[in-house]
């Protein structure tokens, strides 16, 4: 057994309280004036970068780091309020996708200024240019590395790198909600 040294263990405690209070904090931005929750807003980012703002809802599950079950919860509260739409996947009669409606859209675009400036004061404001982009770095190889893929493959996403995803629908240009393109960390 390797255990942690003074200096990992260090970092490990602030990782853990850190990402708790960010978390914590940027959950009650949401809950406290925005439309959405910070779970529904991830989900509505995913979908509003998928073609025909549609996903599968497996795949969607991944995406969001889910268990189907949970996923499923949310989208029950997500379409009995009329920000998405479960339909079925044509030629597979199991399949089922998950498809942003418009009101969701909109919810999407209402949130978006609110989540960013959140993300901003609690994140981005607090770390120099330079730690942002350790952070974005670190954070991929460890979703990586928790994924069972090699780190490596997924920095050749890295902005500037060529690659990066593509973060707003090019049919329909709008305020951009998506916070990776806002320079935050996966809300």
């Amino acid at each position: 057994m390797r255990w942690l040294d003074e200096g990992q263990q260090w970092s490990w405690r602030r990782y853990l309280e850190g990402t708790s209070r960010f978390f914590e904090a940027l959950g009650d931005a949401h809950d406290e004036a925005l439309p959405v929750t910070l779970g529904e807003y991830h989900l509505l980012v995913q979908l509003s970068e998928a073609p025909g703002r549609s996903l599968r809802m497996s795949a969607l599950a991944e995406f969001l780091a889910l268990s189907r079950s949970r996923l499923t919860h949310t989208v029950d509260r997500m379409e009995q309020r009329g920000l998405v739409v479960r339909t079925p996947v044509p030629g597979d009669r199991r399949g089922v996708s998950c498809v942003m409606t418009d009101v969701g859209y909109a919810a999407l675009v209402e949130a978006a200024p609110g989540h960013v400036s959140a993300v901003r004061r609690l994140l981005v404001d607090a770390l120099e240019p330079e730690e942002m982009a350790v952070l974005g770095r670190a954070m991929a190889k460890v979703a990586a590395r928790a994924k069972g893929l090699d780190p490596a493959t997924v920095l050749a996403t890295e902005p500037g790198g060529g690659s990066a995803p593509v973060s707003e629908p090019a049919s329909e240009p709008a305020p951009d909600p998506t916070p990776g393109r806002a320079a935050a960390a996966g809300a």
